[in-house]
């Protein structure tokens, strides 16, 4: 019978994917399992960057029209290359802004409260910023978020029910906002069959897509979603900052942006210098201000990963890696306090391990002094992100062999069980 490091050398060797491995800069004998916060840099990366300060000092002004990649529609194509990655039409996505700022943009747009139906739906497990957005937006029209914005509970502090938010859905409730991964537990929600159910009422569904773009498929044009925003610094290897995308379904294309910005004119008309604002006609309308052209060039490189190797294989590949982490949890930290709290269906586990322990805190600061990289998540959790591009099965196996021994040796309680600023 194999052992389970002869497994995951097995696997490594037969991993269609494996390759992709050596696009990335690793450092050696560093174990990487904090990608589902930053991604790593990749060299395809790192080339169109000094690509794009190439042209900058070659062109000057004219890059927005000259050169290899002229900045004036890189957006755009941009988001024709990751539409493909979250199941939507070329031009119903567009790579603009930041992951709140264009949450901010679509509330604005789609949240039209009536007399009798201005509620929004989230959940009391969703990321501070968006909840931060949600409340603004109510303000701003005149609510209270109390009475205006309906928190779904989660039952165990973890796991947020569908059955719940549909329940939720009364005729006072103009519009839904919700994660399609959430980031503490790393579930993954039925957003086909909320969006199939919120439509039935009338209600409109916007979805935060940060911890599913690049590593789960969506298919946002077929589920009719409304609208979505995500990241692209995680999972797509963007860099820090890297700027963020948005999708909006092309039956509201047409919609005027609740925030206009000049980057969101009619392209052929944007130089015009009006005073009349004449949006896109597409997905580009809900652009606010000029393209941070060197924040997109990172992207530019990532991206040809994820048209190589298809969303499908890389989820693929997802959930092969998490579930053989989790067999080794269960097999080799018996006895340790962990509690592995991330959904264990596949249909319902997005592309990260979450451990509940007493100790998370100094667990990581323990890991990380011994070269394995998690991240913390207060009070008391440790999400484990193997990424599959770049991490391998004996990966995970030597990060969990390394927990092990920090747990055998009981080397944590040599540091405090209180984050640092940046957990």
């Amino acid at each position: 019978m194999r052992t389970m490091k002869e497994l995951a050398l097995q696997m490594d060797q037969t991993d269609p994917l494996a390759c992709y491995r050596d696009e990335f800069y690793i450092k050696e004998k560093l174990l990487y399992l904090n990608g589902n916060s930053l991604g790593l840099m990749s060299k395809r990366a790192e080339s169109t960057v000094l690509e794009v300060l190439d042209s900058w000092k070659q062109y000057g002004i004219d890059g927005w029209t000259q050169g290899k990649r002229e900045w004036y529609t890189l957006s755009e194509k941009l988001g024709r290359k990751m539409a493909e990655l979250v199941g939507a039409k070329p031009n119903e996505v567009i790579v603009t802004g930041s992951t709140t700022v264009n949450i901010h943009q679509l509330i604005a747009s789609f949240y039209q409260p009536q007399a009798r139906r201005y509620k929004i739906i989230t959940d009391t497990l969703n990321f501070p910023s968006d909840i931060y957005a949600l409340q603004s937006q109510v303000k701003l029209h005149g609510y209270d978020p109390e009475d205006a914005l309906i928190q779904i509970e989660s039952h165990d502090g973890l796991l947020i029910e569908e059955a719940d938010i549909i329940a939720a859905m009364e005729d006072d409730v103009a519009l839904i906002f919700l994660p399609s991964v959430y980031y503490r537990s790393g579930q993954l929600i039925d957003v086909a069959g909320i969006t199939r159910e919120a439509h039935k009422r009338g209600i409109k569904v916007g979805i935060d897509a940060c911890h599913s773009a690049g590593v789960i498929p969506h298919a946002f044009h077929d589920w009719h979603v409304d609208f979505a925003v995500w990241c692209t610094y995680k999972y797509l290897n963007s860099g820090p900052g890297g700027v963020a995308a948005l999708f909006v379904h092309e039956q509201h294309h047409g919609l005027e942006p609740g925030l206009a910005g000049w980057f969101g004119s009619d392209k052929e008309k944007q130089f015009d210098m009006l005073h009349q604002f004449e949006p896109a006609s597409d997905v580009g309308a809900f652009q606010i201000g000029t393209p941070h052209i060197l924040s997109l060039a990172p992207l530019m490189g990532s991206l040809e990963h994820f048209s190589e190797v298809g969303i499908t294989n890389l989820r693929k590949k997802s959930l092969s890696l998490t579930e053989y982490m989790m067999d080794l949890i269960e097999e080799r930290l018996v006895g340790h306090g962990f509690k592995i709290v991330n959904p264990r269906d596949k249909a319902r586990r997005g592309g990260h391990v979450c451990l509940e322990h007493p100790d998370a805190a100094r667990i990581c600061k323990a890991l990380k002094a011994n070269e394995v990289v998690p991240d913390y998540r207060s009070p008391n959790m440790i999400r484990l992100a193997p990424i599959p591009l770049y991490t391998s099965y004996f990966d995970v196996y030597d990060a969990i062999s390394r927990l092990k021994q920090i747990m055998d040796d009981q080397v944590y309680l040599q540091y405090p069980n209180q984050r640092d600023v940046v957990a």
